[in-house]
């Protein structure tokens, strides 16, 4: 199940623009698209700038409201989505938005299902799938993607169909 909030059409939050290359969190893809994972135990980066336009909150439970878009993925705790295909629909959304928006990947930790969406954002940038994990782990955060069946969600995230 995802959940939007606010009811706002994509591209209208707060300044548009994508976020700053080196801003933490910040992964560069293939393509130049700019996304940000995040941990939501933490508060925002404090060298943000503006806040995100577009959220992805993967998360096992609803995640408290923000002031921005945002959409609930139910993906719990070292697991995979509930959902697969709604979740290739939402990181699809995510991607494309990406082109021109702050757009924002993050579940509690930052690090196995952020790193997960992340790698699978990748695929979409053209990241053949076996590929993914590394570049993300390479250019977002070196624990990235915690588990073998969150490895392996990845490589079979680029056969699946858009």
């Amino acid at each position: 199940m995802t959940e939007t909030q606010p009811d706002s059409p994509p591209g209208s939050g707060t300044g548009g623009g994508t976020w700053d290359p080196g801003g933490a969190g910040v992964l560069t893809l293939p393509s130049g698209r700019l996304i940000r994972g995040r941990g939501l135990r933490r508060p925002l980066p404090a060298d943000a700038g503006a806040p995100p336009t577009y959220a992805v909150h993967l998360l096992g439970k609803r995640p408290p409201a923000v002031p921005w878009e945002a959409r609930w993925l139910r993906w719990p705790d070292f697991r995979l989505p509930a959902d697969r295909a709604e979740a290739r629909a939402v990181l699809t959304e995510a991607w494309r938005r990406a082109a021109g928006e702050r757009v924002e990947i993050a579940c509690y930790g930052g690090r196995g299902r952020t790193g997960t969406a992340l790698a699978c954002v990748a695929v979409l940038d053209g990241v053949p799938p076996e590929d993914a994990v590394a570049y993300v782990r390479r250019h977002y955060d070196r624990h990235a993607v915690e588990t073998p069946w969150q490895r392996a969600y990845v490589r079979r995230f680029g056969g699946q169909e858009p």
